[in-house]
């Protein structure tokens, strides 16, 4: 099977499962639009975790709910980064955003239920037998998630667009380390944890990952088509925001990043053949066009 099969059958049992989870839950606008929110989508953090759970022996049915996991957490993150108090954007994936579609009271709380479906699911007994595993993946989820992680990524993000000063290329590689890459490091990371292995070599690959994952969507911002991507373009230019384009040009930005991948692939280089699907991952980061 190609990387693009892989991953769009993987976009797609994630799919199946989510919209088979939200079933059992009420018929209401907040439902609706949980749904609606995790709808679509590359679905690659999902896909992180089947393939690092095949990679150590982890059964699908498993590994489907870590999986679910991540992709609640990540629309969560994009519903509320989406609100006007945060980016303020009409549009995600070519449709109107969920505080448009309904209103922000409902997009707030869709965010807040998607966040706690996100540690329902690495929490429940389908997950995994030991329950030791299940808090390890609810605890790494909530700091990989947090104040630790995503959020603070986000909150320093926020705090530069109103600095006196841009920011550094340490600050935004720390800043994307925890908006950007702690979820990418959570997603990647999920199957050793539940195979109980040695996560370093994944979170070796995942770091890198994750900053090449940020420094691609920073091109994008610049050449990228609003059309094809399904949402604004050309914002970080017109806030002033600083970016990995903006201190280290296009070109070194674009060769910063290959670095990152053949960095990321090496990273794998103990599992041998068995991790191409995870190199073809990091080089479809870089490759993409939304």
């Amino acid at each position: 099977m190609s990387f693009d099969d892989g991953l769009a059958s993987a976009a797609s049992a994630i799919g199946t499962h989510l919209e088979t989870v939200l079933a059992d839950f009420p018929d209401l606008p907040v439902t609706r639009a949980m749904g609606y929110a995790v709808a679509g989508g590359k679905r690659l953090r999902g896909y992180l975790v089947l393939e690092g759970a095949r990679l150590h022996g982890v059964a699908p049915e498993r590994a489907i709910w870590p999986a679910c996991a991540i992709e609640a957490i990540h629309a969560y993150s994009l519903v509320h980064d989406d609100l006007p108090c945060m980016d303020d954007d009409d549009l995600r994936r070519g449709l109107p955003t969920v505080h448009r579609k309904w209103d922000e009271a409902t997009a707030v709380l869709a965010g807040d239920a998607l966040q706690t479906l996100g540690f329902e699911m690495v929490a429940r007994d389908a997950c995994h037998d030991d329950p030791v595993v299940r808090a390890d993946l609810a605890l790494s989820l909530a700091r990989a998630s947090g104040a630790q992680g995503m959020v603070l990524g986000q909150a320093l993000d926020m705090a530069a667009e109103q600095a006196d000063t841009p920011l550094t290329l340490d600050e935004i590689t720390a800043l994307q380390a925890g908006k950007t890459g702690a979820l990418i490091c959570w997603a990647a990371e999920a199957g050793a944890r539940m195979a109980r292995v040695d996560l370093t070599p994944l979170t070796g690959y995942a770091q890198r990952l994750g900053l090449a994952f940020q420094i691609a969507d920073d091109i994008l911002d610049v050449e990228g088509d609003a059309a094809q991507m399904g949402k604004a373009v050309g914002k970080d230019a017109d806030r002033g925001k600083a970016t990995f384009v903006s201190l280290l040009g296009l070109d070194g930005a674009k060769r910063r990043a290959e670095t990152l991948v053949t960095e990321a692939c090496d990273c794998l280089s103990l599992y041998g053949a068995e991790a191409i699907n995870l190199q073809q991952a990091a080089r479809f980061v870089i490759a993409r066009r939304t």
